[in-house]
């Protein structure tokens, strides 16, 4: 069975870091493309970053300079590291893959950002 755990969320300050964890099993990400997705209270599920299986990544522009996405596929997980968090990133994040038509979610981690 495919499992995709989320951790690392928290409630920090604005300006703060966190590095978000996602680990799989039963699902190779060296293999696929895999993605972070977030959703704030009352809006829509928003992608985040994605990362192929070539290495190659992308960012929502609100993330672009604050935000990489990486993976080690050793442990066959993947990673969030977000730099200068605001408060607008306050959502719930979760993991995903394959990064289109996605088939497996993680169960989310908290992210709150206080200003």
């Amino acid at each position: 069975e495919v499992q995709l755990v989320d951790s690392g969320g928290g409630s920090v300050q604005a300006g703060a870091s966190l590095r978000l964890s996602c680990a799989a099993s039963e699902f190779p990400i060296s293999r696929s493309c895999t993605a972070w997705f977030r959703q704030a209270p009352g809006k829509e599920r928003e992608g985040v970053a994605t990362t192929d299986s070539d290495g190659s990544t992308s960012y929502a522009d609100s993330v672009k300079g604050r935000f990489t996405i990486s993976k080690d596929n050793a442990k066959n997980t993947l990673y969030l590291q977000m730099n200068s968090l605001k408060p607008e990133d306050t959502a719930m994040y979760y993991c995903a893959a394959p990064c289109s038509l996605v088939d497996y979610w993680g169960q989310g981690t908290q992210v709150t950002v206080s200003s």
